[in-house]
């Protein structure tokens, strides 16, 4: 006789109301979901903590926490070389992905200039203007195309180049980079970078765990300062750069009365030409014909959180809720692209009578239907989704179970809107926020960021540890997953100044904006690292990245992407803290390393706890710590601004 699988109480899976009543309805009609894949698979402990080494057919090799330190594997590698060869390794995948989709939508860019790519134009004239200027291309004068072929050529080198130095080092404040260039971490080229991680980490080349840890921040800058900030940026110029828009959240935006067609992947292209195709007339009418009230288009995961922040497409959740969507029976189409997109999504779609359809060549799925999306006739793939999700609509079998949820969250807080907000037109700036963390009403800054795992309870670590650094007057950003845990809760209103320390509250609600600010998908992180420049530029909190009050945190982190991410903050300067796991074993050389020496060569350095409470904790000591070497420990008195004041201004 079989035996009977012992399935965790949902309530110990997740805090999300919706994806709970999908895990149950999904277990009764005997769908497994990943909750109950992550609990029958146990993860290897020694893999867990990155201490198995197969770079070579000699081995596998296996240590453990519990074996002698001066064990080694058979070529004579140290626990610390292989920790660090396979930390470099993932980060140099997590690096390639961001890479691969920074050069998708340079590419895009070229074909939009050239006139190749009809579908789409330059949305934001005035960003490629900026932008174009920050990398020293003359503007003045000059004809919009010509100025972004200079632009394209220019940003090309971020991943071609071999040698010198990739264009956005230029924003990166002076002192941060010259620590760069005295450690030899500055980024040639991205391709550059991650071959020459893949080589130093084959069996018998780079052994020494510090030498590895240089080639492994050096990759991660190429990524965030590189691949990432490409990426935010041409898809700000061709799309539209975020500002503030409200957005409704959770499983409760389908709607069963609708064909409803969920986008999910992290390529911006896939979802904004989706937008026109839904909107098409003639798809409209189809759809009614069908006996629909119209075409809901919904986002999930990153290319959800793109869309949003520039036009306010529903949102029906993060990456560990994509599964359980399908089992609403609503949905009528899943389309996917790229990254983050887990393999067992065409099967539960199947159980539930879905079409589910890849589009992307480099994200195939076995047995699913593949229709791919050309950037020069875009509509050619999202018009066919289209009319398969409106025909699934007309033929429906399944019974429909839709959660009534629906949170509202206000998003889009892109660098650019972040300096208006502050400053209005014609004094745009980041005085105000660097003057109250000064002043002692904020405390400091963190990025609260990342994936959800099912290994965790679904957005608990998110949650509580935003609730707790609002609280103490801590101002946070947000990108990824992360951020629609945070909207679910209902932390991205400006209500919420509610729940926020007396200092961040009096902020919010001045300026009338939430104690959490959500900034995109997870490639958008390097809008932190822009908005940390210019904390830098505007003066008064140090001169460098690692001397801001701020850190960083991904408390559910899942993906090589999230690792590359941490590193490339902790090179620039931020402290970083990751929750759940963490793949190093404890009290070793290249742990401290990492944990504790990159913080003297004016780096951030690494941190890591599983519980929200202990996170919060150790990145308040840090943003203090911060506080005290400035200088600003302690909360000025207010001074009342007169008139003469403000002309001074």
């Amino acid at each position: 006789m079989a035996k009977i699988k012992e399935l965790m109480k949902v309530e110990d899976l997740t805090t999300c109301e919706s994806t709970a009543q999908m895990i149950t309805k999904a277990r009764k009609d005997g769908v497994e979901l990943l909750f109950d894949r992550a609990n029958d698979m146990k993860p290897c402990p020694i893999g867990a903590l990155s201490a198995c080494c197969k770079h070579c057919s000699m081995g596998p090799c296996r240590l453990n926490s519990n074996a002698p330190y001066d064990r080694v594997g058979v070529c004579g590698a140290t626990a610390d070389t292989i920790m660090a060869r396979n930390f470099g390794r993932m980060v140099a995948a997590g690096t390639a992905a961001h890479t691969d989709h920074g050069m998708a939508i340079l590419e895009l860019f070229k074909g939009v200039i050239d006139g190749t790519v009809k579908d789409f134009k330059i949305k934001d004239p005035l960003k490629l203007y900026e932008i174009a200027k920050s990398l020293d291309i003359e503007t003045e004068g000059r004809e919009l195309k010509d100025v972004a072929l200079d632009l394209y050529r220019e940003l090309e080198l971020t991943f071609s180049q071999v040698n010198g130095e990739i264009p956005m080092v230029k924003r990166v404040p002076i002192k941060t980079l010259e620590s760069w260039r005295k450690e030899g971490i500055v980024p040639r080229g991205a391709m550059r970078e991650i071959m020459e991680m893949m080589h130093r980490t084959a069996i018998g080349v780079d052994q020494d765990y510090e030498n590895l840890t240089k080639q492994i921040s050096r990759t991660a800058l190429a990524d965030g300062w590189g691949g990432s900030m490409v990426s935010t940026d041409i898809s700000d110029i061709l799309f539209g750069t975020p500002s503030p828009v409200e957005v409704k959240f959770d499983m409760g935006v389908l709607k069963e009365d609708h064909v409803n067609v969920i986008v999910h992947g992290h390529d911006p292209l896939l979802l904004e030409a989706m937008m026109i195709s839904a909107a098409d007339p003639s798809m409209k009418k189809f759809a009614k014909d069908a006996g629909a009230k119209g075409i809901n288009l919904v986002g999930m995961c990153c290319s959800g959180l793109e869309v949003l922040s520039r036009h306010g497409v529903p949102h029906a959740g993060n990456f560990s809720s994509t599964e359980a969507v399908l089992v609403t029976g609503a949905v009528d189409a899943m389309c996917v692209d790229i990254q983050c997109i887990k393999q067992d999504l065409f099967r539960v779609a199947e159980c539930y009578d879905t079409p589910f359809i890849t589009t992307n060549y480099r994200a195939k799925i076995e047995g699913a239907p593949y229709i791919p999306l050309d950037e020069h006739e875009p509509l050619k793939c999202t018009d066919e989704i289209v009319i398969k999700a409106i025909t699934r609509f007309k033929t429906r079998k399944m019974p429909i179970q839709i959660p009534h949820k629906v949170s509202t969250g206000i998003h889009g807080f892109s660098y650019e809107y972040i300096t208006y907000m502050l400053g209005g037109s014609f004094r745009g700036s980041y005085t105000p926020l660097n003057e109250n963390i000064i002043n002692g009403r904020i405390r400091g800054v963190a990025g609260v960021v990342g994936c959800t795992n099912p290994r965790s309870k679904q957005d608990f670590s998110h949650v509580e540890l935003v609730k707790e650094l609002i609280r103490n007057d801590v101002l946070v950003l947000q990108t990824g997953c992360s951020q629609v845990a945070l909207a679910k809760a209902g932390l991205t209103v400006p209500g919420a100044a509610a729940m926020a320390g007396p200092g961040l509250a009096e902020v919010c609600e001045t300026v009338g904006m939430p104690p959490v600010l959500g900034l995109g998908s997870c490639v958008d992180n390097s809008r932190i690292l822009i908005a940390a420049s210019e904390m830098v530029r505007t003066g008064g909190l140090g001169n460098s990245i690692a001397d801001l009050p701020a850190a960083g945190c991904a408390p559910e982190w899942m993906s090589e992407k999230a690792l590359a991410i941490g590193q490339y903050f902790v090179a620039s300067g931020v402290y970083t803290v990751f929750g759940h796991t963490f793949p190093i074993i404890q009290g070793t050389k290249f742990q401290k390393h990492l944990f504790e020496e990159l913080e003297g060569k004016d780096f951030g350095k690494w941190g890591f706890s599983d519980d929200p409470h202990e996170m919060a904790r150790m990145m308040l000591a840090h943003i203090d710590k911060k506080r005290e070497a400035l200088g600003i420990n302690k909360a000025r008195e207010r001074v009342l601004v007169g008139m003469d004041d403000r002309r001074a201004l």
